[in-house]
């Protein structure tokens, strides 16, 4: 797969505040996890106003990931707490609302795993790469990302459509698919790059000797 646009990891750091847009959209989607819990708890997760509340909240707090990286990057706001933030409250935001569906026995629980486990691991390779480079994200990783959360807001939408239960299952199985596949073609990058000698400096800006 072809790269699209570069990971956020990427990004130089800046000479910009703490205290700017980008870090603010990103806190805003952390405190947006724990209120998406809430509002799952409500009347034991019953669809409901509750339920319909749940899913604006996380389409706006996923929309925050979009715009925060895209202002970092075009105003020169990159910090590094917004680096390290950013992917935690994606995961954090994804997370909960994935074993939130599953607890409650709307979503199954391999479908869960499945997506878990590949965006843990996908964290896990980046660190173990990072001597060597930075793996950019791929169209592919960016439809996957899409189909996730168009996938996750209509199993959280409370719709009074006969189509919307299976329309829902058919898009999260689209979203499981390429899950699949693009953590598989990571994992390959991932090795490659692993093989190639460490530079002078990563994509990190830490300066280091070549191995």
């Amino acid at each position: 797969m072809k790269p699209a646009v570069p990971d956020r990891a990427a990004d130089p750091v800046g000479d910009a505040p703490l205290v700017n847009l980008p870090n603010a959209l990103t806190v805003l989607r952390v405190l947006c996890v724990p209120l998406l819990a809430v509002l799952l708890a409500v009347d034991g997760g019953e669809q409901g106003t509750a339920r319909d509340v749940a899913a604006v909240v996380f389409v706006l707090a996923s929309i925050t990931d979009l715009m925060d990286g895209a202002i970092a990057r075009r105003y020169n706001m990159v910090t590094t707490f917004g680096k390290i933030a950013d992917p935690i409250a994606d995961k954090a935001l994804t997370g909960v609302a994935l074993i939130g569906l599953s607890l409650l026995g709307d979503l199954p629980w391999w479908v869960t795993a499945i997506i878990l486990v590949r965006e843990v691991g996908v964290t896990v390779l980046r660190f173990w790469v990072i001597e060597h480079g930075v793996i950019p994200a791929s169209r592919g990783g960016k439809a996957k990302t899409l189909a996730q959360t168009v996938a996750i807001f209509m199993y959280l939408a409370d719709v009074p459509l006969d189509w919307w239960p299976t329309a829902s299952a058919w898009v999260m199985g689209v979203a499981v698919v390429l899950t699949v596949v693009t953590g598989l073609d990571y994992v390959v990058r991932a090795v490659r790059l692993r093989r190639q000698p460490v530079p002078t400096r990563t994509n990190l800006g830490v300066h280091r000797d070549p191995a």
